[in-house]
């Protein structure tokens, strides 16, 4: 008897504290909020990144592959490969976006515009409260930990990646991944 008592007990345990649990269901815009990111580039158009179950997708980007460049003005590496993501961007401009995501949290629009100046980043740079979260979110992917050397290059067709890139990298090799996801 004894027996049967524990048993109906133990069996009885997870219904009574399932029914007594608060509802904790997610409101459906709560979630899509978090997997999405808002990045805003220096001539303040909007750009929304959204995650994708093996990546990230731009949603203004359509059939087109994205580089998300992550890097700082005052990283030398960073500096360096700007011109050449602007050389792809111009040689695929039909095929091709890149965003350059800044790991910098307090910098300016204005020391911004400078960097894509002096540097010839000539494509979408965004200074957006977003950045952080996204770069988090792509580190995370990548298992890059939470520190990692920059810049870091990640290239994604139709909301999954294709490749990423760490440090210094040469044109040559993106340009080849751009052909392969692009099937030239």
């Amino acid at each position: 008897m004894m027996r049967k008592t524990v048993f109906a007990t133990l069996l009885a345990l997870p219904l009574i504290f399932s029914a007594c649990s608060e509802d904790t269901a997610q409101d459906p815009n709560e979630i899509l909020t978090k997997h999405q990111y808002t990045l805003i580039d220096l001539q303040t158009k909007q750009h929304t990144v959204i995650k994708e179950t093996d990546g990230f997708a731009l949603q203004e980007a359509g059939d087109k592959i994205v580089l998300f460049d992550i890097f700082a003005t005052w990283c030398p590496p960073c500096q360096a490969g700007a011109s050449h993501l602007s050389s792809l961007q111009e040689k695929y401009k039909d095929d091709l976006v890149v965003i350059g995501v800044t790991i910098e949290d307090t910098i300016t629009n204005e020391k911004l515009a400078e960097f894509q100046k002096n540097y010839t980043a000539n494509y979408a740079i965004s200074n957006a409260k977003d950045n952080r979260r996204l770069v988090d979110a792509i580190a995370t992917q990548l298992n890059l930990g939470e520190r990692f050397p920059i810049p870091v290059i990640a290239m994604y067709k139709n909301g999954k990646l294709v490749n990423h890139y760490l440090g210094t990298i040469h044109e040559e090799f993106i340009e080849s991944d751009i052909k392969q996801a692009l099937g030239k």
